[in-house]
């Protein structure tokens, strides 16, 4: 048997989020209207498995096949009947027999993140219409390429995340017994008075741009109130619905009221003491701003992966996009499958043979039968297939390696490289470095995956002398167009403090050339992230990444694990 939440064998943390997530399968079971369902961020494995084995004991849950395209969804063209009796025959779709069947009717996607955007603004769509209950699976990485369509996930009210829930390994395996839901939080049931006004400045405050949210979080708590046998939404409702709706959501982390100066006026003295009951129950209710302050202390329990990381590191918060990795780019020959469309296969597209029979199987009648029994098949029903495949990313830094604090932007860069390499693998980058310093610049580090190559080259790298900046931008600019030239999508990083003494000439000082080489290089389109490293920012490093069309983050303090969350959180274009 499953030890309960708050058994000794599971931590504090995992019990607690544990509880919480039993309590969405509650909410899920009474079917809440304007829910729209579950953002589910786990990884496979017992937990996700057990949370969903719970959710399949209330709810009748149906999984969308990896496979699935509309069709799927909205019912379709039944092939074989179609064949059998030689007039088209159709077939109901899932979102049809879900909204048909008994109970709690759930569309379980696995793998969301690699959901196709048709199939996603589809589901979307149901949603809007008031359609079955959804649970997505989010299994991308924290630094994935992948993340679930943002604008299906706004729809979906609660957000869960169980990658860091342990349980008990022993009773997992053994099968044991899924847990009955979880009691009831320890709270006030008194019923709170604006639960609205709080929720909605409780948003604000945590930086949450949609209006669904506030709206949902409001839902949320009604469906908890129910749970509970409350008509009306109470304390422990507002914390719930804050952990699961908005905390998930929260982009920045509220900053505490200033304390009062001296020179403020003193607080005025309280009233004498009444002996009317009514007031003294007056005074015992939460002031709005309290409840305010409740609701957000209650979502920072919930707060995304990495917010905290990147606001500590000055960079403004947003969900993954993968920076670092390539473009998305369309192909009929390898890759994810991405659908089909009209077609003759040939170089290398190849036939989509289901897609083609479908099309050709309504027309059989009108086209007469042939001799042999076969389909007539024309040019028109002809399907290919479609693929998409993510083009290899380079990440080209330049780094300014003059004057007395070559050593520490060196060395920092040098450590992002290695961080970058180890993300290698997965993302199938590679990392170059150009350095320069002197009259000019040069290629310390070629385009490479190797972390071994990387170290050796690295290890000899000096510093020292003037800030040929124009020389450098131009040097990254050739390493990036060349890496284009191959098929991969480069991204360059600079790192400088942006005050260029060498490169100019009779006619324009070392500034003005240095603006003109990073308008060149904007003027490629290839993304860039400019890095100012100086202890104080001045306004020329603000003005060479406005040349650039560069992402201008300020780092003061430079460290490596600061370099690689901006080059992570920088969007490449395509």
């Amino acid at each position: 048997m499953l030890a309960p939440p708050d058994a000794p064998e599971i931590d504090a943390a995992s019990a607690e989020r544990w509880a919480l997530a039993l309590r969405v399968v509650a909410v899920l079971a009474g079917n809440p209207a304007g829910v729209g369902g579950v953002l589910l961020r786990a990884r496979p494995g017992p937990v996700r498995d057990l949370w969903g084995a719970a959710l399949g004991q209330v709810a009748h849950v149906r999984r969308l096949p990896a496979s699935a395209d509309g069709e799927a969804l909205d019912g379709g063209l039944d092939l074989t009947a179609t064949l059998a009796a030689g007039r088209p025959v159709t077939r109901r779709g899932l979102l049809a027999e879900l909204g048909d069947g008994p109970g709690v009717g759930v569309l379980l996607v696995p793998m969301a993140e690699r959901l196709a955007p048709a199939l996603a603004a589809r589901l979307a769509s149901a949603l809007d219409d008031d359609g079955p209950l959804l649970v997505l699976f989010d299994e991308s990485l924290d630094d994935g390429e992948d993340r679930v369509s943002p604008a299906l996930a706004d729809r979906l009210a609660i957000h869960l995340d169980l990658s860091r829930v342990r349980l008990p390994m022993a009773a997992l395996l053994s099968g044991a017994a899924i847990p009955s839901p979880a009691p009831a939080p320890v709270g006030d049931p008194t019923p709170v008075d604006d639960a609205v006004t709080a929720l909605a400045t409780a948003a604000v405050q945590l930086g949450i741009a949609s209006i669904r949210a506030p709206i949902q979080a409001q839902r949320v708590a009604h469906a908890l109130a129910r749970i509970d046998g409350r008509s009306a939404i109470a304390n422990p409702d507002l914390e719930g619905a804050a952990a699961l709706v908005l905390g998930p959501r929260a982009r920045q982390v509220p900053q505490p009221d200033e304390p009062e100066t001296a020179e403020s006026e003193p607080p005025p003295e309280p009233p004498p003491p009444s002996d009317n009951n009514d007031a003294g129950d007056e005074s015992e209710n939460e002031s709005p701003q309290d409840l305010t302050d409740m609701v957000v202390e209650a979502a920072e329990t919930a707060l995304p992966p990495g917010l905290l990381d990147a606001l500590a590191n000055g960079i403004a918060f947003k969900a993954p996009a993968g920076g670092s990795s390539g473009a998305k780019l369309r192909t009929l020959t390898s890759g994810r499958p991405a659908g089909v469309r009209a077609g003759a296969p040939g170089r290398g597209a190849r036939l989509a043979l289901i897609e083609t029979i479908k099309a050709a199987a309504p027309w059989q009648k009108l086209r007469g039968a042939r001799d042999d029994g076969r389909l007539s098949i024309r040019h028109d029903d002809l399907r290919i297939r479609r693929y998409v495949a993510r083009a290899q990313s380079t990440t080209v830094f330049a780094v300014d390696a003059s004057g007395s604090a070559a050593f520490a932007r060196l060395s920092e860069a040098k450590g992002a490289i290695e961080l970058l390499l180890a993300q290698a693998y997965v993302k199938r980058a590679e990392v170059a470095l150009v350095a320069f310093r002197g009259q000019d610049a040069a290629v310390t580090l070629p385009p490479t995956r190797s972390l071994a190559r990387a170290k050796k080259e690295l290890a000899a790298l000096a510093g020292g002398g003037g800030t040929p900046i124009a020389a450098g931008l131009d040097l990254a600019r050739w390493v990036a167009e060349a890496e284009r030239a191959r098929g991969r999508t480069p991204l360059i990083v600079i790192l400088t403090d942006g005050r260029a003494n060498v490169g100019g000439d009779a006619t324009r000082s070392p500034h003005e050339a240095a603006l003109a080489s990073a308008r060149a290089l904007g003027a490629t389109g290839i993304a860039s992230v400019f890095i100012d490293c100086s202890a104080r920012p001045r306004p020329e490093g603000a003005a060479l990444a406005a040349a650039l069309g560069a992402r201008f983050v300020a780092l003061p303090r430079l460290d490596a694990k600061a370099v690689v969350a901006a080059v992570n959180s920088a969007t490449v274009r395509g």
